[in-house]
């Protein structure tokens, strides 16, 4: 007979001994990083309450009204886009006229054609279209340098 198994069955029965004899400072310590772990936990969940609370405030704040008036040139978001592939593409068609507003939000547009039907979309469709007149304006500043006095 070898005397390894012996020798191996002593080093296991050592460990388990000198683990088990420090079981109740294990078992604090376990305890103790349960709490930090509990504190952590209560500090996220606060943060990100925080968060979500200042990010809605800043959205809030930031919310534009669209005001649409009889007249006014609109681009409309075509939603029957999402089979058509092809990123680049533009979801905005038009632009369209407003000929009407009703009060339920509802938005009564007839395209660029004189002799078109007029038809009815949500309001949420619907933005202001921009000529390109009104993007390219452009303001211009002379610089003249400064006249330099001798000393």
């Amino acid at each position: 007979m070898c005397h390894l198994p012996v020798g191996i069955e002593h080093k296991a029965y050592w460990a388990v001994k000198v683990i088990n004899m420090k079981s109740e400072a294990c078992g604090e310590q376990r305890k103790f990083q349960l709490q930090e772990l509990e504190e952590l936990r209560l500090d996220s969940y606060d943060s990100a309450m925080m968060y979500k609370e200042k990010t809605k405030l800043w959205h809030d704040r930031n919310l534009r009204t669209k005001e649409l008036r009889i007249g006014q040139k609109v681009l409309l978001f075509q939603s029957k886009l999402k089979l058509m592939s092809g990123k680049l593409k533009s979801k905005w068609i038009g632009p369209f006229t407003i000929v009407a507003l009703r009060a339920n939000g509802a938005v009564e547009l007839r395209g660029s054609d004189p002799n078109s039907n007029s038809f009815l979309v949500n309001y949420h469709r619907v933005k202001l279209f921009r000529d390109s007149s009104e993007l390219c304006v452009v303001e211009e500043i002379s610089l003249r340098m400064p006249a330099l006095s001798s000393i």
